[in-house]
This record gives C-alpha cells, structure tokens and sequence, in this order.
C-alpha cells in the first residue's frame, strides 16, 4: 500500500517531538468494557492530556520543528475550527514561530479564546472550515507564510502518526482501532505505525452522519463532496476529501461507518461516566463508531482515541442533561 509519509518520517517526527510532549495514557476501564458489550475489551488513548487538550498539539510540533529558520521567523497560518489552531498557537510559542490562525464566523468563542490566549493572531472569516481554508491560501500568497494545513501536509500525518505508535507498543494485545475521520492524519497515522508495528491490527474509520464526505466517498471508492457539514462534533466537519489522506483511507481502511450526533453526544455521556473525563463531540466519535460496529468487533480487543476535550461548558452541560 501507498502511503502519504514513511515510516522513518514518523520516527524523525517522534525525535523532534520528544523533548516536549510526553506518550500519553492508554487505560481500560471496565464500566466501559460492560456498556459496550459483547465481550469487547476496550482501551481509551487520552490524548486530551496533552498541552492544549487534544492531539494536534503533536501535529503542530512536527510541522513548525520541520521548518527552516527563516521558515519560522516568517511564520505559519493555518484554518481551523479550533483545535489545530490551539495546537499551532502553543507549538509556535515552544518553538518561536509567530502564528495566525484562520477561523469560520460563529466558531466556537472557548477556542477562540484559547488560541488569541496563546499568542496567535485569529481572524474570523467565512461560513465553514473549508472556507476558512480559502482565507488561509490567500494570506501564503500575500505574506508568504508557510500554509500549516491541518490534514494535507505530510509532517501533520507523521505527527499523528505518533500517537498510534505509541498505542501499539502500550497495548499487550490489540485487534483494532476506531477511529474518527475529520480530515483522516489519525486514520492515516494508525495505518502508518499499523504497517510497521502490528501488522494485523485493523483499522476503521468513522464520520458523522452529517458531515460525511470521505465515509461516502471510501464506499463509493472516489472522492465526493457535500454542500453543508453539521454536525456537534465540529473537528470532524468537513466537506470533501483531501489528496494526501483518501487514496490510503480508501485502500486501508477495514471498515467505515458513519454515526448520528446522537450516538455522539451518547458517546460523550458515556466517557464521563465511565472514565471522568470531558470529550469534545470529535473525541467520543471514535467510541460511538465502535458501538456502531460492536458485533462485528465482539470479543476483540479494541483501542479508542480520546482525540480532545475542548467542549465548551455550556455544551457539556446540556450534553450531559440529554438536552442534546
């Protein structure tokens, strides 16, 4: 199989990353074990322990180390809807590298915060994501920054793909993982470090329902767009697919599936109870994909990632009063 990024760049993105993020948790917990059932052995990878409470700080760290020194010193932009953003903002502060960060209109006012309180220059603009996407090319070719892609550039996917390296060699026994698909560098990752340290591990993908582009087109088995992406898990609410990640989604994959908001916030319900920690909707829908595919999973061995815990109070808090 074809994959965007080596397995030696993973391990170079590991090295420059080291010094400054530690390998976080994987952990069992067996009220979750026996709320998903049929004999499922669940393991949840806590990558909201990491700085700013989601696993882009990794990918930041591997795209802004990555650079040249006049690379930096001219800085990167980026669009996101929050947490590559954070990411971005606390990587440039480590390492120096002045950051502005591109941001849809009505984006979450929590995350908006959390990026200017980390130094980076914010700027709100367009509908959606991808519009946000148009904002940032246009400042590369204006002040020639260094475009920070959260999922179309090869030190972001390396970057991810340290998180499932560290799953394999944490996990004694480990049949698959689930993960969510917003741009696909955790999905991309897995397969990566999959191919290079457990061979047979099983990789699935899962996208909300209302946001699902790259779900449609892995079974169409070619790119599709949508016009819209709603859904409450907004990291993964994009409206296409992206040239490094689909052709290795669509050929590594060994299952997709796509869940409702419900089965979300469900999923969000679920890892307070269970485990006492906050997930933003991105980071349960890896759990809610698992309970989607419980019967063909039952029995395995199977790890979750714990991808952020960005959710604002007043979301959680209806969240959790099943007002969502």
């Amino acid at each position: 199989m074809n994959f965007p990024i080596s397995w030696p760049d993973v391990v170079d993105a590991r090295r420059r990353i080291a010094g400054h993020l530690s390998p976080t948790p994987l952990r069992r917990y067996a009220d979750l074990d026996a709320a998903v059932g049929c004999g499922i052995r669940v393991w949840v990878k806590h990558e909201n322990h990491l700085p700013t409470n989601a696993f882009k700080a990794r990918n930041a760290l591997a795209i802004i180390s990555s650079l040249s020194a006049e690379q930096r010193q001219r800085g990167v932009v980026a669009a996101t809807r929050g947490n590559h953003g954070q990411g971005l903002a606390w990587a440039g502060q480590v390492l120096g590298c002045p950051v502005t960060v591109c941001v849809p209109l009505g984006n979450n006012p929590e995350k908006n915060a959390a990026i200017r309180g980390l130094g980076a220059t914010l700027i709100e603009a367009g509908h959606d994501y991808d519009s946000a996407v148009d904002v940032a090319a246009t400042l590369v070719a204006d002040r020639g920054l260094t475009l920070a892609h959260s999922t179309n550039h090869p030190q972001v996917i390396a970057g991810a793909a340290t998180l499932s390296a560290e799953i394999c060699e944490q996990a004694a026994t480990l049949d698959a993982i689930v993960v969510a698909v917003g741009g696909g560098s955790q999905a991309v990752g897995a397969l990566v470090a999959a191919s290079q340290l457990r061979p047979e591990l099983a990789v699935f993908g899962v996208q909300a329902q209302g946001a699902a582009a790259i779900h449609d087109s892995w079974h169409a088995r070619q790119p599709r767009t949508t016009e819209r992406a709603d859904t409450i898990a907004d990291g993964l609410a994009t409206r296409g697919t992206y040239e490094l990640t689909f052709a290795a989604l669509r050929d590594g994959l060994r299952g997709f599936v796509a869940v409702p908001d419900r089965a979300i916030t469900d999923a969000i319900r679920l890892l307070w109870r269970t485990t006492h920690n906050a997930a933003e909707g991105a980071g349960a829908a890896g759990l809610a994909g698992l309970i989607s595919l419980r019967e063909t999973l039952a029995g395995k061995s199977v790890a979750v990632i714990l991808s952020g815990s960005n959710i604002d109070g007043p979301t959680l808090a209806r969240v959790l009063a099943q007002e969502l």
